[in-house]
């Protein structure tokens, strides 16, 4: 790393915050950066911790969703494409950004239904294994199982540390579960609350709900680069090129040595995000 760029990142100290909007608390991380700042959105069933990394190297803010992390759980909130839209763009208003770029991986993608919302106050957008806003996907096995009544029900009450950390083979590009302190971190946060959230998110989305939640996704402009572990279990890597033809501007690279949480198979992930995000527009 250039001694100018480690200077940079260790001027961007992570900031941790804990403040309501619209009356709900709501957690979010913070780093200084230049221009727009970037709104990092992790998916199911992390949070904000995802993007530290991250946020250390461009700076920029990362809630963590409702349901998830250390944010709200209410049982009566809207768990659902649109409701996720409408509370991003609360956000962005609670925080005084008009625009923003965009980094969304996993069930992150409810940001692109806030990016088709208002499509010129985008400036960039990074897609990592993202659930596809796309006609033709079907649901991974897990996730039909928690799209049943019931099943949904008994599979989370099973659930524990251990096991959880055993399911994260077949997500890990590498032999053997994932980092031990990635899953650990992520079973602190994975409480009724969140279970409760995700049942309700997969249960409001349906394949004919994705297809129409990316009906616009061509009217996104920005330069955008669909990033890919080609190894994801759950979000076939043919999806990346289908969104990048989706988006008409988008940049597909394919990584065949990373799985769905690409940046812990590949740790230059994060430079390779960063790039993208700092690069002067063609």
């Amino acid at each position: 790393m250039d001694p100018s760029d480690l200077a940079a990142m260790l001027a961007r100290r992570v900031q941790e915050h804990l403040e309501d909007i619209d009356g709900q608390p709501i957690f979010w991380r913070s780093a200084p950066g230049d221009g727009a700042p970037v709104l990092y959105l992790h998916g199911v069933p992390t949070s904000s911790d995802d993007w530290v990394p991250f946020l250390e190297r461009t700076g920029g803010l990362a809630p963590d969703l409702p349901g998830f992390g250390r944010s709200s759980k209410r049982g009566d909130l809207d768990y659902s494409i649109p409701g996720y839209e409408r509370f991003l763009e609360r956000f962005l208003e609670h925080v005084g950004a008009e625009r923003y770029r965009l980094v969304v991986h996993d069930w992150g993608a409810v940001g692109l239904a806030l990016a088709q919302a208002a499509p010129e106050r985008l400036e960039r957008l990074v897609v990592m294994n993202a659930v596809p806003f796309l006609p033709g996907y079907r649901w991974h096995r897990t996730a039909r199982a928690w799209r049943t009544p019931l099943l949904g029900e008994l599979v989370m009450g099973s659930a524990n540390r251990w096991l959880l950390w055993q399911l994260t083979r077949g997500a890990s590009a590498t032999r053997g579960p994932l980092p031990r302190e990635f899953v650990y971190g992520l079973w602190e946060h994975f409480d009724q609350g969140t279970q409760r959230a995700i049942l309700k998110l997969y249960r409001s989305a349906p394949s004919e709900v994705l297809a129409r939640a990316g009906a616009r996704l061509g009217e996104i402009t920005a330069p955008a680069l669909v990033l890919w572990g080609d190894r994801d279990p759950y979000l076939p890597s043919r999806f990346a090129d289908e969104t990048a033809a989706a988006l008409g501007s988008g940049t597909v690279r394919h990584l065949d040595d990373a799985s769905h949480w690409p940046w812990l198979d590949r740790p230059d992930v994060v430079d390779l995000v960063a790039d993208f995000l700092t690069a002067k527009r063609d």
